[in-house]
């Protein structure tokens, strides 16, 4: 393993008690309390009337409306071609950061569930990887990724750059569409995004057109990055959502664990920071994450780049660039877990590891067999 010139210290963890010599007062203390137990058993407990006793249950009104049915509940997937502003999207309709965003292609890599829950409603957003032709396994991963969520949804929800007209990626996208469609009919919602650059002569030329690749859709044009119109397409998929139960608790914006919203937030950090072709090639682990108090986090990351070169540009003059990303993540992640956090990264290269099976499994990208 390569290592920074100078490692920072780690904070200091406590040491566990010295336990000597204390076995035998255990051992009388369990023998006490045994002897008590027998005497009890079978006796009548008197005092157990109902009176005094908190009842900590919920209700049964309470209960029916936890399972009452939902005017609109279900899954709403997101799909589209790579850098069209999908994960923006998401994030702005549910008002808070879920998914990374950044400028560079192929941001998001893995499914990434956001809650949407208001009175009678509740929208399960599913983002996930921009579909597009791929050239390595991670590409053919992220790929399945969003042709498996496809199966799953109860709305789609197709993000198109209106700002230009249909290219290649995004036929490919529109035909997935129609087959997963005429396989099992549900309806189908185009978000035009990036309104806002989007010069107003093209407007009507370039939304016609995407309108043409599936017609019986219902669409809307608006600015994710604004929230301009972001209303407007969220009432269009809420009505489209059938009748059902509530997944998740309302308070509930996510399924991932806080470990792997570390991992994607020191990768958006890099992909943020770096050009060229290295954010591609960047993977990150988290080797350790443990609250080691109310107020302090501690966080190892590795970050794995496929080259030598792509490490050197990483890490920086003087570690300079590690330590600009490893400062904004470590922001980031101490507003999300309400903690001081102490994040150690690491950087090493795993050669070709996006073209690696094995590795791409480490990393968590599971593939199909």
């Amino acid at each position: 393993m390569s290592k920074p010139e100078k490692r920072g210290e780690r904070p200091p963890q406590d040491d566990d008690p010295d336990l000597d010599g204390q076995e035998a007062a255990f051992d009388d203390d369990f023998d006490d309390v045994d002897a008590d137990l027998d005497a009890l058993d079978g006796e009548e407990d008197d005092d157990l009337d109902g009176e005094g006793v908190e009842d900590d249950q919920p209700n049964a009104e309470e209960i029916a409306d936890e399972d009452a049915l939902l005017p609109h509940s279900g899954y709403v997937v997101v799909v589209g071609r790579p850098n069209v502003g999908k994960s923006t999207l998401m994030n702005a309709i549910l008002g808070e950061k879920i998914a990374i965003v950044s400028p560079k292609p192929q941001t998001t890599r893995l499914r990434q569930l956001g809650i949407y829950s208001a009175q009678g409603v509740q929208a399960i957003f599913v983002d996930t990887p921009g579909i597009h032709k791929p050239v390595t396994e991670l590409g053919q991963f992220m790929v399945n990724v969003a042709l498996d969520a496809l199966q799953e949804a109860d709305v789609i929800l197709w993000v198109v750059d209106v700002s230009g007209p249909p290219n290649p990626d995004d036929q490919r996208v529109a035909a997935l569409i129609r087959r997963a469609v005429e396989a099992a009919p549900r309806p189908v919602v185009i978000a035009m995004n990036k309104l806002d650059s989007t010069r107003p002569e093209f407007v009507i030329p370039n939304s016609e057109a995407y309108r043409a690749l599936l017609p019986e859709a219902d669409w809307a044009t608006l600015s994710a990055r604004h929230g301009d119109g972001v209303p407007d397409v969220l009432r269009r998929i809420v009505e489209k959502l059938p009748e059902g139960p509530r997944y998740y608790p309302d308070d509930q914006l996510s399924d991932m664990a806080m470990r792997e919203i570390a991992a994607e937030v020191v990768r958006e950090k890099a992909l943020l920071n770096l050009d060229a072709e290295v954010p591609h090639a960047v993977a990150v682990e988290i080797e350790e994450y443990k609250e080691r108090s109310e107020t302090l986090t501690f966080i190892r990351a590795v970050i794995y780049v496929e080259r030598d070169s792509h490490k050197g540009i990483l890490i920086g003059k003087g570690g300079a660039m590690l330590k600009k990303i490893a400062s904004e993540a470590r922001a980031e992640l101490e507003r999300l877990t309400g903690t001081q956090v102490y994040l150690e990264p690491w950087v090493k290269v795993l050669k070709n590891w996006r073209r690696d099976p094995v590795m791409l499994e480490r990393l968590g990208y599971k593939l199909r067999r």
